[in-house]
């Protein structure tokens, strides 16, 4: 496996293990929808909060929180909104970006609430 596949893979379980630290349930991994993936679907009191994570070993072209695009955005909303409907939530949905960067040995973890709105 491609080395920046590995460390997506441990950037998805570190946010992950990051989300059930902090009392976030989850509620889906890799929810694919046309061709959208949504990385974490997770639930807080009554908030969906939807998860893009963004794993860099380095910052040295950017932060990671960067590398979302809008045409990307429009495919997570779109995909959200299926997953909204065909499950008949009534929640706040939100989206987040959690952005990891391998410092040495260690990562640095940040979650970005409410990084971005539907258009």
């Amino acid at each position: 496996m491609a080395q920046h596949n590995e460390l997506g893979k441990k950037g998805e379980q570190l946010a992950v293990d990051f989300l059930l630290e902090n009392k976030y349930e989850i509620i889906e991994r890799n929810y694919r929808f046309d061709r959208a993936e949504v990385d974490v679907i997770a639930k807080l009191n009554n908030v969906l909060a939807i998860i893009e994570v963004k794993t860099r070993s380095s910052t040295d072209f950017g932060n990671p929180q960067d590398f979302v695009k809008p045409k990307q955005i429009k495919r997570l909303v779109k995909a959200v909104d299926e997953y909204v409907t065909v499950n008949s939530m009534d929640v706040e949905v939100r989206f987040d970006i959690i952005a990891i960067v391998k410092e040495g040995k260690y990562f640095k973890i940040e979650h970005l609430e409410n990084a971005f709105y539907h258009f």
